[in-house]
């Protein structure tokens, strides 16, 4: 579906949308270095090739979306619907998707496996926790911050019942675990429904593109993505009530920018509509 936008309003929407994109883009590397700081506390060992995912879910995910975004972009509100349907173009374009649904699906698996890794724990027993700074221990902050046990966190944690990532040096008491673990399964939720969604919006696409997006199908595909918008819209107000800002500006930023992707293929449809009405006269 070509562009048509050419007026003003249109140029400052677009410029608005496009910032969007790439304020997603960046979080890319906001994430990296999050996660990067969080894999010296939970991979204290080393990360291996086959942890990677575990370790950076968020940036891989994040990466992966980005491209898959782009495609939506391209097919709802730039390239035309004649260039959409070259074989040449449609090859290269499904290639595109195996490969960014391919890394989701990766970084979904991830994420499973991390809410697993916040179940990993055992009772951890010391007499004097204080006398255990500066041999490696960490305290727990939220899901992706474990910052080294230091006088106030001691002080907090002191005379508590401890537990312990096993395996590794990161300490908390129960309500820290629980607060991560509810976290971990947070993240799984939210990729699983972003999932969902874009399957759905594959199917629009694909009815789209032979003219059969009409009628009762839309009303059903709305009312299904509503659902789920709600549930990434709770998502995200829930890392905002926690503290959790990186994760609640990227969840946001991504619901703003699959509203643009919806909003061109309301455009798209309705386009769509006027020259089917208009062969229907002729």
């Amino acid at each position: 579906m070509e562009s048509t936008y050419s007026s003003k309003p249109a140029m400052l929407y677009n410029a608005f949308k496009y910032t969007v994109y790439a304020l997603l883009t960046f979080n890319v590397a906001l994430f990296f270095q999050e996660e990067l700081l969080a894999t010296e506390q939970t991979f204290s060992q080393g990360i291996n090739w086959v942890d990677v995912i575990q370790g950076f879910a968020a940036t891989i995910d994040t990466a992966a979306w980005l491209l898959l975004l782009l495609l939506f972009e391209l097919e709802t509100s730039v390239l035309a619907d004649d260039t959409l349907r070259k074989p040449n173009i449609k090859v290269t374009f499904i290639g595109l998707r195996v490969f960014s649904y391919g890394f989701v699906g990766y970084a979904l698996y991830g994420y499973f496996n991390k809410m697993l890794l916040t179940y990993n724990i055992s009772p951890f027993v010391v007499d004097d926790l204080c006398s255990m700074m500066g041999q490696g221990y960490a305290s727990i902050v939220s899901l992706d911050e474990y910052p080294l046990l230091d006088t106030d966190s001691c002080a907090v944690l002191a005379d508590q019942a401890l537990f312990k990532l096993n395996g590794q040096q990161v300490l908390g008491n129960t309500s820290d675990w629980v607060d991560i673990q509810w976290l971990a399964w947070l993240d799984v939720i939210n990729a699983a429904t972003w999932v969902t969604i874009v399957v759905i919006l594959e199917m629009d696409l694909w009815l789209q593109l032979r003219g059969r997006l009409q009628g009762s199908l839309v009303s059903v595909s709305k009312i299904i993505k509503m659902v789920l918008y709600s549930i990434l819209l709770v998502a995200a107000a829930y890392w905002g009530l926690l503290g959790d800002f990186l994760d609640f500006w990227d969840a946001f930023m991504w619901l703003v920018a699959f509203v643009f992707v919806e909003m061109n293929l309301l455009h798209w449809q309705s386009e769509t509509s006027e020259v089917i009405a208009e062969s229907v006269v002729n």
